[in-house]
């Protein structure tokens, strides 16, 4: 079985898998590529392999903050986090912090404290961090390419022009860069389904026409093959994989 490692070659291998060379395939160029931008899509989606976890951050700047929105690209399908602007868990510590304090005061020496002190007042700080400044509130849909986090943007306390912003999130796995994505097993698969459902489409505008020797084209079976063939591959994925972890976007 050949290694398919590039987009020319899915589409050869969905051709050869169809019949092709000894039967052409009446499916245009531009069909084929709709198709394998169709099956990337699908399998960015919904497959377990087709996005990655990333941290990505982002400087605030003053076109972000008249805007109250920063921009994402175009891969970037779900949001996971955003981390703290500012508060409690910034780096912006000093003297009166009371971590700053614990860390100078109890823990000068770990080989004499407790580390269960230590963790039971971490986590005793972390609660109340959560309690009195909460997460930070954000709203992302990945048609808009926008991320909108509500807060009081401009304020020095909150959030202002120089900050960064950390956020944790799912990109799509780009295939120009990891070429393995092309030869994944279910989405040669989908892509052949897809490909031979548009040629069957394709067939059936000449349905019941008479080619020399008594052959006719039966552009319907084909086209239900491929489109039988494709809901079963999209009915495995969703519903008998292992689901992904819940994401916003």
């Amino acid at each position: 079985m050949a290694h398919v490692t590039t987009r020319q070659g899915l589409i050869d291998h969905s051709l050869r898998e169809l019949g092709a060379p000894v039967l052409e395939i009446n499916v245009a160029e531009e069909q084929l590529e709709d198709r394998v931008e169709e099956a990337l899509e699908f399998w960015n989606i919904n497959h377990w392999d087709g996005t990655e976890r990333i941290y990505f951050s982002h400087e605030v700047t003053q076109t972000d903050v008249n805007n109250k929105w920063i921009p994402l690209t175009d891969d970037i399908y779900g949001i996971m986090r955003v981390m703290p602007v500012r508060g409690a868990q910034t780096a912006n510590k000093n003297i009166f912090d009371l971590q700053y304090q614990l860390r100078l005061n109890d823990l000068y020496d770990l080989t004499s404290t407790s580390i269960i002190y230590y963790t039971s007042v971490m986590n005793h700080l972390q609660m109340l961090d959560h309690f009195l400044n909460g997460h930070v509130m954000y709203r992302f849909n990945r048609l808009q390419n926008r991320l909108y986090i509500d807060v009081d943007w401009g304020n020095l306390k909150e959030i202002n022009v120089g900050d960064w912003i950390v956020v944790e999130g799912y990109r799509a796995l780009d295939p120009a860069t990891f070429t393995r994505v092309w030869n994944e097993p279910w989405l040669k698969k989908y892509t052949t389904a897809l490909i031979k459902k548009q040629w069957g489409a394709n067939l059936k505008k000449f349905s019941g026409l008479q080619l020399p020797g008594g052959v006719s084209l039966d552009g319907d079976s084909i086209y239900q093959e491929g489109a039988n063939e494709a809901q079963a591959l999209e009915d495995e994925l969703i519903n008998k994989s292992a689901p992904l972890e819940f994401f916003t976007g």
